[in-house]
C-alpha cells in the first residue's frame, strides 16, 4: 500500500507539473483517498480554448507514458470542450472555463464550506 501511494503522489505531482507547463488555469487539486475507490486524487483544470484543452491532454498523456511506462484512458479529446485522463490513481478532467462552470465538479467531490487544494 505504501508503494502504491508513493506511486500516486509522484505521478500526480507529475501531472501538475505538465499542466502548469502548459499554462493551464484555475488548478483544482482533490483528494479522494478513503472517499472512493475511483483513484486517490482528482485534478480539475481550465483551457482558455478547445485547442489548448486538445493540447494539453496530448501532451499529459505523452508525458505520462513516457515517464511511467502506460498510456492513460483519454476521453473527449476530439471535441477539446471536456477531456477526461484516468491514470488509475489520479484522474484529470481538463474543461473549457464555460464547460467546467455549467458541470461544477468541484462541487460534487468537495463537501460544503472546503477549499481544494488549488495550485
Amino acid at each position: 500500500m505504501a508503494q502504491s501511494q508513493l506511486t500516486s503522489e509522484k505521478l500526480l505531482e507529475r501531472i501538475l507539473s505538465s499542466l502548469s507547463d502548459d499554462k493551464a488555469e484555475d488548478v483544482v487539486q482533490i483528494d479522494l483517498r478513503g472517499k472512493t475507490e475511483i483513484g486517490d486524487y482528482m485534478v480539475i483544470v481550465s483551457g482558455r480554448s478547445t485547442r489548448q484543452v486538445a493540447a494539453m491532454a496530448e501532451k499529459l498523456s505523452d508525458r505520462i507514458k513516457q515517464e511511467f511506462g502506460f498510456t492513460p484512458k483519454v476521453e473527449g479529446k476530439d471535441a477539446g470542450d471536456w477531456v477526461l485522463i484516468d491514470t488509475g490513481d489520479v484522474i484529470v478532467h481538463i474543461f473549457r472555463p464555460e464547460v467546467r462552470e455549467f458541470y461544477q465538479l468541484e462541487k460534487m467531490w468537495l463537501p460544503q464550506g472546503s477549499n481544494a487544494s488549488t495550485n
